[in-house]
């Protein structure tokens, strides 16, 4: 089975990708992993959908608005950041931007004239502080090898970061068994009492919902998608009414559903 993600080697997304498949590929963005399984090129794809320090990762929920996938599984892992350098002395840390905010905290009081570089992945970050001795990197301490020291390890600002990855398979795919369910709702109208009116079908029937998310349309100012998370099943009457009633709402829009999938947590 082969999967896109995250890369190069050596990143979180990768780590989680290694739980599913070993024919793992990978790209530089999470708008490049829907496409590729939207498309037919990939059977799986995997993606970070929400930290638990940072938030939800927006690139992923424009992109699963944007492309017709399933759900089939949430990975969750740890997130164990290391501070990676040649040497003990250097000028910039290197990592993915959500990394560096996680560490913000540890960098301001150990390393308060360094200054920071976003990069695409934890990895590409590793590769700038391999190629960079000015240069340390934030990722996990197993991908330093034998030219990089760990400076310090744990040094995310929380000890219980961390990260929310799902698992994508092709529309056709989309199951209905699962504890947790996923949908995309478009409602293309605005009026006092919106958001209540989508909330309450999933009170009413005693759903809970784990995350709620806005994100702008792209069509017009103060125009808005909304994602919701629910601890239900697509196969629960429960849900399915639940959900008619969001389309009812969405009359001029759309709604999507992802599908329904476990959780699996992996070190």
């Amino acid at each position: 089975m082969r999967a896109l993600t995250l890369g190069p080697e050596g990143t979180y997304s990768h780590r989680a990708t290694k739980s599913i498949t070993d024919d793992i590929e990978f790209v530089e963005s999470v708008t490049g992993i829907v496409e590729g399984v939207a498309g037919g090129e990939y059977e799986r794809g995997v993606v970070p959908i929400e930290n638990s320090i940072e938030g939800s990762v927006t690139e992923s929920l424009d992109a699963l608005a944007d492309r017709n996938v399933a759900i089939v599984r949430e990975i969750v892992t740890p997130i164990q950041h290391a501070l990676l350098a040649q040497a003990s002395e250097f000028e910039a840390v290197a990592s993915h931007p959500q990394a560096l905010a996680q560490c913000r905290g540890f960098l301001s009081e150990e390393y308060p004239s360094a200054k920071t570089e976003a990069v695409a992945s934890t990895a590409r970050g590793v590769e700038r502080a391999r190629d960079d001795s000015n240069v340390a990197a934030i990722a996990h301490p197993a991908t330093a090898s034998d030219d990089l020291q760990v400076l310090a390890r744990d040094i995310q600002d929380s000890t219980s970061n961390a990260t929310r990855f799902v698992v994508l398979a092709p529309e056709t795919e989309r199951s209905d068994a699962g504890g947790k369910s996923t949908v995309i709702v478009y409602p293309n109208t605005n009026f006092p009492g919106l958001l209540l009116e989508m909330l309450e079908p999933f009170a009413e029937r005693d759903i809970n919902l784990s995350r709620v998310e806005s994100r702008p349309s792209g069509e017009r100012l103060g125009d808005y998608i909304f994602h919701f998370d629910f601890a239900a099943g697509l196969y629960e009457e429960r849900a399915q009414e639940a959900i008619d009633e969001l389309r009812e709402i969405a009359t001029h829009g759309w709604v999507r559903v992802l599908g329904s999938y476990d959780t699996e947590h992996v070190l």
